[in-house]
């Protein structure tokens, strides 16, 4: 049985500016290769339309903050060549997943790992499945770099590769099998709301 280490993962996380349909305003992306997760690669972007106050009071992104920013367009051959991945990897991933496909035209997404439903699956009993709750009551935070905080693309892409990496090693750190980790990758199910969008 194929291992999950076989192949190699995109785990990513947007943020955006508030309105509907959703602008990219920052995007994260930490790589794994052969079960150990990378180094982050983080754009700001500079969305067409302002951010609204409630993204603002989520991610603390103001418009002053992206005024320099690129505009997705210019960035968009860096994003694709990071996302390029055996699959990605995102926390309630359909909302990511759903942005990258309206803002970046040329990116074909491939398989794809939702955390949240992974735990939902694989942590039973948990209190709660919001990213937030899961990397406090699994410490995945501890030693991350001084100055990320909660909600920032490059903090909730480093933890969600942290619980994925949890995730897909057993207690006993034999790591799963693929075919474990796809159980339920073709089931419905209910999302958690995604706080910023």
């Amino acid at each position: 049985m194929t291992d999950w280490t076989s192949l190699r993962y995109a785990v990513v996380d947007v943020e955006g500016n508030g309105h509907q349909p959703p602008e990219l305003v920052e995007i994260a992306v930490v790589p794994i290769a052969d079960g150990i997760a990378g180094e982050p690669v983080t754009w700001l972007i500079k969305p067409e339309h302002q951010i609204r106050y409630f993204a603002t009071r989520i991610h603390g992104l103001t418009d002053q903050d992206v005024a320099r920013a690129p505009a997705v367009a210019a960035v968009e051959a860096e994003v694709l060549k990071a996302l390029s991945a055996d699959a990605v990897v995102a926390h309630n991933a359909h909302v990511d997943v759903r942005v990258l496909q309206r803002q970046l035209a040329q990116w074909k997404c491939p398989e794809v790992f939702d955390t949240l439903k992974l735990a939902r699956r694989l942590m039973p009993g948990q209190k709660s499945y919001r990213l937030g709750a899961l990397t406090e009551a699994f410490s995945l935070a501890d030693g991350l770099p001084v100055g990320l905080s909660p909600h920032r693309a490059t903090y909730d892409a480093l933890v969600t590769a942290r619980l994925f990496v949890r995730l897909a090693t057993r207690a006993h750190t034999s790591p799963r099998t693929l075919a474990e980790l796809r159980h339920d990758t073709q089931e419905g199910g209910h999302h958690e709301a995604h706080a910023l969008f």
